[in-house]
């Protein structure tokens, strides 16, 4: 709600806009006052207020009051304050932290559930996965990319427009675009889109929700992260398109199950197996007494096998919970 405000501040009239920034400056205090209070408090009429929540997508005070309380949460400061030229490094960590974890609190609230269902059912039955972005969202679009190779989809990302333009062209029915966008306004983004759709692949799209690129997805997911124009300020919306990623990645491993077991459990040996040191405690391990090893191989092995039979009997969510964590252990 607060980056919402922030957002379309710049658009209200001076009245409301006095009340927007009223609400800014101490929105704790707003969710205990009645819309007569707040009126007196902030210097705005009734009217006022009541146009103040349509605006913000209320149907009107009762409903403001309840997403701003899910957007004021303990622990997280209610105020977004621009960094200062002169900001010290206290200062610079308090006021990077609090604008991304708000940020990122908002995107959660206002993301819808359905269309994320909807999102993942269309990503598992995919026959190729292409992630489109342009600057800063092109980098965001690697870093998803990099999750869904994993999961055994023929997936590639996207960054230069003259590629993901010919690439969307050549794409089929059984295709899947994740167009990631933070304003949901760039020309060559919306553009190759609206080509993928007219060749009957279907698009997803991370962006603002109120966008001419959502609006031609077959699937929108919201980050309606308000805009950074001060230069100071951390960029929150790549954050938000990469936990979005995130929870399309895990859910579509999520859906194709024990088929990812061995996949993933491969994939994290060999990313281990590149890790500086692993070697060196292997060639420790060797130079230990012969009898202490052997022990420990048999200790090894009977554990081993004391972990299959207990992951044989245990549930299926405890099955899914293993092969989500799995993909956060595959990193670098």
């Amino acid at each position: 709600m607060l980056p919402r405000i922030e957002t379309i501040r710049a658009q209200l009239r001076p009245s409301e806009r006095k009340l927007a920034d009223f609400v800014l400056a101490a929105p704790r205090e707003v969710l205990d006052l009645s819309m007569t209070e707040l009126a007196a408090r902030a210097g705005a009429s009734q009217p006022t207020i009541a146009r103040f929540c349509q605006a913000l997508g209320c149907s009107g005070f009762r409903e403001f009051k309840i997403r701003l309380a899910q957007s004021v949460a303990p622990g997280v400061a209610s105020v977004y304050r621009d960094v200062e030229p002169d900001e010290r490094a206290p200062g610079i960590i308090g006021k990077v932290f609090d604008r991304t974890i708000g940020a990122l609190i908002e995107v959660r609230n206002s993301l819808s559930a359905t269309s994320v269902a909807e999102a993942i059912e269309l990503l598992t039955r995919a026959s190729r996965i292409e992630f489109y972005g342009a600057g800063g969202s092109g980098i965001a679009a690697q870093d998803i990319q990099h999750k869904f190779f994993r999961l055994g989809v023929p997936s590639v990302a996207y960054s230069d427009p003259h590629t993901f333009s010919m690439s969307a062209a050549l794409l089929g029915a059984n295709d899947v675009v994740v167009a990631i966008s933070n304003t949901g306004r760039t020309r060559d983004i919306v553009d190759a889109a609206r080509a993928a759709l007219a060749c009957g692949a279907k698009v997803i799209s991370i962006t603002h929700s109120h966008s001419p690129l959502a609006q031609l997805s077959t699937v929108s997911l919201a980050s309606n992260v308000a805009e950074e124009t001060d230069v100071f300020s951390p960029m929150t919306s790549r954050m938000s398109h990469l936990a979005i990623g995130d929870i399309l990645a895990v859910g579509v491993a999520l859906r194709r199950g024990p088929e990812l077991v061995d996949r993933l459990g491969r994939a994290k040996e060999a990313i281990t197996r590149r890790r500086i040191g692993t070697d060196a405690k292997a060639q420790k391990e060797t130079g230990k007494d012969a009898t202490k090893v052997a022990a420990s191989g048999v200790a090894g092995d009977a554990a081993e096998s004391a972990q299959q039979a207990a992951r044989a009997q245990a549930p299926q969510v405890g099955e899914k919970t293993r092969i989500a964590r799995d993909i956060e252990d595959v990193k670098d």
